[in-house]
């Protein structure tokens, strides 16, 4: 068998309100996903979280940043790869319901388009790599209703 590799990941859980959750879809992503993305070197998981929201989602203010829990989750078995996924829950204050935002990370996805939205995650289905895993520790998490009436 060969060396499992092991890549270092935050991901930000982000509510606005009292029941919504911030999802993107975008292209190459099989379902629904939240921002996150792999640390770079010497860069903690909080500080990470602050930039993958920024570069994949235009937001530059989050309030607080907690930390939910940490998982190994396997990408693929062959070869071995596992993600070391650091969860936190942030809130933001976002008039927009829906926006697009181009990646400026400059790195794989640099460019792609993210088209982003608010769903209660009560409703939300399955998120493409289980990254709907740890939303039941959300205060949003039994799906109250819309913090925001605004229509599409």
């Amino acid at each position: 068998m060969a060396d499992v590799t092991y890549v270092r990941k935050a991901c930000a859980y982000i509510t606005r309100g009292s029941s919504e959750l911030l999802v993107f879809e975008g292209p190459g992503h099989d379902g629904l996903q939240i921002p996150k993305g792999t640390l770079e070197p010497g860069e903690s998981p909080q500080e990470a979280l602050f930039r993958e929201v920024r570069e994949e989602s235009g937001l530059g203010t989050l309030n607080g940043a907690q930390h939910l829990t940490t998982d190994v989750w396997t990408r693929r078995e062959e070869p071995p790869k596992r993600y070391v996924r650091h969860f936190f829950h942030a809130t933001v204050y976002e008039p927009r319901d829906r926006w697009t935002h181009t990646v400026t990370d400059g790195g794989g996805e640099h460019g792609s388009e993210f088209e982003f939205r608010w769903v209660r995650p009560a409703t939300a289905g399955e998120f493409a790599l289980d990254l709907d895993e740890y939303v039941d520790l959300l205060p949003v998490a039994a799906g109250a209703e819309p913090a925001s009436s605004a229509s599409d």
